[in-house]
């Protein structure tokens, strides 16, 4: 896992290659909404884009995390379904269902049976390296090849992907930093539970250190978005809780209103844990931000792990469950 996760800003320039040569056929229809359908790892990729692309793409961008396609799914959506593996049933069944609606469908995996149904309909895909044992140390392919596909059916602007080159420099420079800074993150998470809070705009970055701490350290975690939880989770800190530790992801330019409320939720939640920090993003745009925050917590999760002596990899309680579900 380390060395995957060494491999991030790598994979960066890599997904930037490949994004650059996609080329779409031409649809018979406008598109009207984007759909994007993927699990796990893959699926988080489809919330980056969603975040990243919300300022330029002028349609709804929409993200499907299970077996069903949307009613609304029509022959004016551009439907991308991803698959590291290219064999989740999820995004399988929802590709089946998405033959019947005419929509544009792009297919984004590395092999197995969603690049064999691309090519046996005609479909445009984009297949990704293979060799990576855990997909869910993909992402930097997932979310550029996604954009990919955006920036051939000319929905966003090219100054997105020099954004990811600038991101992927970043980290290349700072990987010592990071490192250190998530060595430092780990220890404070050691033995407790983890509670994250961000910024509505970057929910996916938490959702992503959630997920990583979840399969890499082998841990429960939880996070939530202000100012969402402002109407809701703050009220929920009414007691002691010495067995959690809160980490405030934050960004220089969060919307104001918000990084007033961070401010004072930080001073309320404090007074009912005493492990709390704050974890600042480096970068001018958003997703040099974002995958900042991404590489030190992908690392910070790796240290967690070996804190508590398990290893990043082993993921058999999920083996275990596609197992069971093999025989049904």
């Amino acid at each position: 896992m380390n060395k995957m996760i060494a491999r991030f800003p790598e994979q960066l320039e890599e997904a930037l290659n490949i994004a650059a040569k996609i080329d779409l056929k031409k649809h018979g229809a406008p598109y009207r909404s984007v759909l994007i359908s993927g699990m796990g790892g893959s699926g988080i990729g489809g919330n980056f884009l969603q975040e990243f692309v919300r300022p330029y793409c002028k349609l709804p961008v929409f993200v499907s995390k299970g077996y069903q396609a949307p009613a609304w799914a029509n022959k004016y959506t551009l439907a991308i379904c991803s698959s590291y593996s290219g064999n989740t049933e999820e995004t399988l069944s929802t590709f089946h269902q998405l033959l019947e609606t005419g929509a544009k469908i792009v297919c984004i995996a590395s092999g197995g049976k969603l690049i064999e149904l691309a090519k046996a309909h005609g479909l445009d895909y984009v297949q990704l390296p293979t060799g990576w044992s855990s997909p869910r140390a993909c992402l930097g392919y997932s979310v550029v090849a996604q954009m990919g596909v955006l920036r051939a059916a000319k929905l966003i602007p090219l100054k997105l992907f020099t954004a990811v080159k600038t991101a992927q420099k970043l980290l290349a420079r700072d990987d010592a930093d990071i490192q250190k800074r998530a060595r430092k993150i780990a220890g404070f998470l050691a033995d407790k539970t983890p509670v994250l809070y961000i910024a509505d705009h970057m929910e996916a970055v938490a959702v992503r250190w959630r997920q990583q701490i979840n399969e890499n350290a082998k841990m429960l975690c939880w996070h939530h978005v202000v100012p969402e939880m402002n109407h809701n989770e703050l009220v929920g800190w009414r007691n002691n809780r010495p067995d959690v530790a809160v980490v405030w992801l934050r960004n220089r330019d969060d919307f104001q209103r918000t990084s007033i409320r961070m401010d004072i939720n930080k001073e309320i939640v404090e007074h009912f844990t005493g492990s709390s920090i704050e974890v600042w993003s480096k970068g001018k745009t958003q997703i040099e931000k974002a995958f900042y925050l991404v590489y030190l917590g992908d690392w910070a999760s790796y240290y967690l792990a070996d804190l508590r002596n398990v290893d990043p990899v082993e993921i058999k309680v999920i083996d275990y469950l596609k197992g069971e579900l093999a025989k049904v």
